[in-house]
């Protein structure tokens, strides 16, 4: 308990720099304005959304579209008719992607929908479980629109039931594109505060950190990471990196951005459209050791 203790004050430490500087500033500031903003849409967040397989359709009457969706489905029909699963965090619900969602639809993707599980997760729930039953909800998704595969941005909690999914459920056949934002990869420190099956799951070397950090067959799958330096909820915030040597993976750092904010930030929204209007398909490239094919990128 005593290494805990100190990592987490590490932890706290390393917040407490990157808040210090004038971007760690407004980074504050952000979390605090998204956490204000996401208090108030947390309750719409928990209807759950109708989900509409007709969204892709709409595509074929370009002319009614605005012209930066217009030039998205002309140029890469296959971008933007691919739907896109969404999936929260522990404790939360579809409004942390209340802005994330109309960027990407802006950007013309036509099937964009979020996930919610239940908020009791976070006291009985269990990431294996939450995986096989979001592998369910892409089946159904896959079959109502005709797509084969998909592409699922996930925060924090959400990204790794969706990195369980991809990596030991074979949901890499239909996953396109992983993106995780803020997810603890390698676990929190923060997670032996609250003592929950669920949480344990999450703490650093537990039994589920380490099946995934299990040698694996070759995934389809393409993994897209943001992380923070300035996470709180991330402890220590490296935890958020993924370093697998079976896995695809290019790694983005935002130096000033908090937990809750990384679904909002600017930065970040533009590596997850960028990540997911691209057209090449992993699939078609050698799985290269992520030591070797490793992107890693700073975005300021």
């Amino acid at each position: 308990m005593a290494g805990t203790g100190a990592g987490l004050a590490g932890g706290v430490a390393g917040v407490a720099r990157a808040v210090a500087t004038p971007g760690g500033a407004r980074g504050v500031v952000v979390e605090a304005a998204w956490l204000t903003a996401h208090t108030v849409l947390y309750p719409w967040g928990a209807i759950e959304q109708q989900f509409r397989p007709e969204g892709h359709l709409r595509h074929y009457r370009t002319d009614r579209l605005p012209l930066r969706r217009r030039g998205l489905v002309v140029s890469a029909m296959d971008a933007a008719g691919t739907p896109i699963v969404l999936v929260h965090g522990i404790g939360d619900n579809r409004s942390t992607f209340a802005v994330l969602s109309g960027a990407l639809r802006r950007r013309g993707f036509g099937v964009v929908h979020a996930v919610n599980y239940s908020v009791l997760t976070a006291l009985t729930g269990d990431v294996r479980r939450s995986a096989a039953l979001l592998g369910e909800h892409v089946e159904r998704i896959c079959e109502q629109t005709g797509s084969d595969r998909v592409h699922v941005i996930g925060h924090s909690l959400g990204g790794l039931i969706a990195r369980y999914y991809v990596q030991r459920l074979h949901g890499d056949a239909r996953v396109k594109t992983l993106v995780t934002l803020g997810t603890p990869h390698g676990g929190t420190l923060a997670a032996y505060l609250f003592p929950t099956s669920l949480t344990r799951q999450l703490r650093p070397g537990s039994d589920l950190l380490a099946e995934l950090s299990e040698p694996c067959r070759p995934c389809r799958t393409k993994f897209v990471v943001v992380w923070s330096g300035m996470d709180q909820v991330v402890i220590p915030q490296r935890h958020a990196r993924l370093e697998h040597p079976s896995l695809r993976v290019e790694e983005y750092r935002i130096r000033d951005s908090g937990h809750l904010s990384l679904s909002v930030d600017t930065r970040a929204l533009q590596v997850v459209v960028t990540a997911v209007t691209r057209t090449d398909d992993a699939t078609d490239h050698p799985i290269v050791p992520v030591r070797e094919g490793f992107s890693s990128s700073e975005v300021t």
